[in-house]
């Protein structure tokens, strides 16, 4: 049975470690020379380059992407998050007597008809402030302030992706400046479920001819959704790391990934996922699996791992400490320091490992963060 927990608590919401363990976030800061910082993707996609990490130890190999393949054999399975972004950085007016220029960058829509989004200036759109965009093709009034600092805004009409292409832009990190490139570029090309406010960059090397070629080696593929959300533009400002409040996203874990989970097991397979959001999107849906099993009658020996469908909310922070569940391996872009994300791939491979990884990264000049090149960890 899918579970659907739209309106519980999110799955994932606690992390493994104990509470009393502080986990400062000054030890997992990095230096970063700015020319690193990737401007533009890498053409081909599979052209990136792609370090190697052991992830029990052994040094590290440099190659490209696209040999990706002589380090997978058959009966791995690759998870890979489907989810398509929102052309949703909206730049209009208001349409009210006090005018002015307003920003809008759309994360979400809400089972009220409304959608959370980031605005500017913040301050000066309080509730009822009537917005317009794309010359009048877009409307929008806003409805409330949130806690998170975000607004809800209710649009009309609702906002089609033809439509957002035609007004919108997409909503490129803040690192990265001037590219006017193809919006494709900033999509995978397996992207076919519209929600998110960023892509899911690990995915961004792979072409239709690599994942042919993986597939006929005898790797197989599989597809979750996780609509990347808020967190992807809030840093961790807590000395301690813990403290940070994750937001909530939503994702699915449908039926058939949990048997492709299962036959990879079965034969001996790795599961690896593709980005630190396919890792989310499993490791909540084994959560709630295990949760459910911890409270159900004792029928029959439970699976290993435990994993179950599942659609619902997350807000599952993994940082060191944490027992990842189904997740053996992990491809992933080099992510910014003290970073949830930074915590997600240390609790994989630890700390000291990681950061030893980066510092060969930008000896050998791999390029960082979204645009840049990309990191197997086996």
């Amino acid at each position: 049975m899918t579970a659907d927990t739209s309106g519980d608590e999110p799955a994932g919401a606690r992390p493994d470690q104990p509470a009393a363990a502080p986990l400062p976030i000054a030890d997992f800061d990095y230096a970063l020379p700015p020319e690193l910082i990737a401007q533009t993707p890498a053409e081909p996609r599979d052209a990136a380059r792609l370090l190697v990490l052991p992830r029990t130890g052994g040094p590290v190999e440099h190659t490209v992407f696209r040999e990706l393949g002589r380090y997978l054999r058959p009966g791995d399975l690759l998870v890979l998050n489907r989810t398509r972004v929102l052309p949703a950085r909206l730049h209009g007016r208001r349409a009210d007597a006090a005018g002015g220029r307003v920003e809008l960058l759309l994360l979400r829509p809400d089972a009220d008809g409304t959608w959370e989004a980031l605005v500017r200036p913040a301050r000066r759109l309080r509730p009822g402030t009537p917005l317009v965009f794309g010359d009048g093709r877009l409307e929008a009034v806003v409805v409330a302030r949130t806690a998170a600092g975000t607004a809800r805004v209710r649009l009309t009409p609702e906002p089609t992706e033809a439509l957002l292409a035609a007004i919108g832009e997409m909503p490129l990190p803040p690192y990265i400046h001037g590219w006017h490139g193809d919006p494709e570029r900033y999509q995978t090309v397996y992207a076919d479920t519209l929600g998110s406010a960023a892509a899911p960059t690990a995915g961004l090397h792979f072409t239709p001819a690599l994942l042919a070629a993986l597939e006929a080696q005898g790797v197989a593929l599989a597809y979750v959704t996780l609509h990347v959300g808020l967190d992807t533009f809030r840093p961790v400002h807590e000395v301690d790391a813990r403290a940070h409040p994750m937001h909530r996203e939503r994702c699915e874990v449908p039926p058939a990934v949990v048997a492709a989970v299962q036959r990879a097991r079965a034969a001996g397979g790795r599961v690896i996922a593709v980005g630190t959001t396919s890792v989310r999107a499993l490791e909540s849906a084994a959560l709630a699996a295990e949760q459910s099993s911890a409270t159900a009658p004792a029928t029959a020996t439970p699976p290993d791992p435990p994993l179950a469908p599942y659609a619902g909310w997350t807000d599952l922070y993994v940082m060191p400490g944490y027992r990842y569940r189904v997740v053996d391996g992990l491809i992933t872009n080099f992510h910014l320091p003290r970073s949830t994300l930074l915590l997600l791939v240390s609790a994989l491979v630890g700390r000291e490992r990681l950061l030893a990884a980066y510092a060969e990264a930008i000896r050998a000049r791999y390029r960082f963060y979204s645009f840049g090149d990309a990191m197997l960890i086996l």
